[in-house]
């Protein structure tokens, strides 16, 4: 870090006198990318401070915050433990194979327990289970990952109007948010469907980083497609073409619908001529 800024050149942004500037967060680590190595930064510091030798955390089984907390925890000597959602499938995807080949440790909840997992009772008995260990919720998104994600406005060296982000627990758009200056204003694009929580989410998150709300941001609900992990022809079409025109592969998940966004509000003339927009690429592509 920090990670490089790149100018995306497309006669379709040109043509609504639009400038998009790319933040590759995506090249800061290859197997701790993105906003996962600046959410887990801070968390791995107070962990380490506290005395705490192991992590433990929650996710889905395809999720990425589950692989980039084991590569932290190998990368610094923490042991780490994941709890999936959902029963075990054997053989493991990919994604869980490479965290128990890092070293971590998988459980398991049914659903209806893992929409308890905070609460004490279930959180006592994996304390009972695993000893002492230091939590970060699913996703990775806590003050100190806001915190982690503040510094991204601060890399950017070129004046802007709006920086963008993918939009899934909130902690990346809270944290830009916060470290925004001026008139300056983040746009978070949701990738769930009825995500509406998600604006109380983000006053949460930075009232527990930085004791009350900061930055001008929202979130755009419309270019879910579906919901998390769901996409449309439209959506796929967009991401090859991209692929084709600028040689960098969006992922369908998160990067491919902020980026159709940016470019059908852009063809919408939403953005006035003379803005200037970063979107922040947060994962591998």
């Amino acid at each position: 870090m920090p990670s490089p800024v790149e100018e995306l050149i497309d006669p379709r942004l040109g043509a609504r006198g639009v400038r998009l500037l790319l933040k590759r967060d995506d090249l800061i680590d290859p197997e701790i990318p993105g906003n996962k190595w600046r959410k887990l930064k801070y968390n791995i510091q107070a962990a380490r401070r506290s005395g705490h030798g192991r992590i433990l955390t929650f996710g889905g089984a395809y999720s990425n915050h589950i692989r980039a907390t084991a590569a932290a925890g190998a990368l610094f000597g923490l042991r780490t433990v994941g709890v999936i959602r959902g029963e075990e499938h054997l053989p493991l995807n990919p994604t869980l194979s490479y965290a128990v080949e890092q070293g971590m440790t998988l459980a398991y909840l049914d659903r209806g327990t893992y929409r308890r997992k905070m609460e004490s009772d279930v959180i006592g008995a994996l304390h009972r289970r695993f000893g002492d260990f230091y939590l970060i919720p699913e996703g990775g998104s806590n003050g100190l990952a806001v915190r982690g994600c503040a510094e991204i406005p601060d890399e950017i060296t070129q004046d802007f109007d709006f920086i963008c982000c993918p939009c899934g627990t909130g902690g990346t758009l809270a944290g830009i948010a916060a470290g925004l200056h001026g008139d300056q204003e983040a746009i978070g694009f949701s990738v769930l469907k009825g995500a509406g929580w998600l604006n109380d989410e983000i006053r949460r998150l930075q009232e527990d980083a930085h004791a009350a709300p900061r930055g001008r941001w929202h979130v755009n609900l419309d270019y879910h497609f579906g919901g998390y992990a769901k996409t449309k022809p439209e959506l796929l079409s967009f991401v090859e073409d991209f692929e084709k025109r600028h040689g960098l592969r969006l992922d369908r998940l998160y990067t491919g619908k902020m980026m159709y966004g940016i470019f059908d509000l852009a063809g919408k003339r939403t953005f006035p001529p003379g803005t200037t927009i970063v979107a922040v690429i947060t994962g591998p592509i």
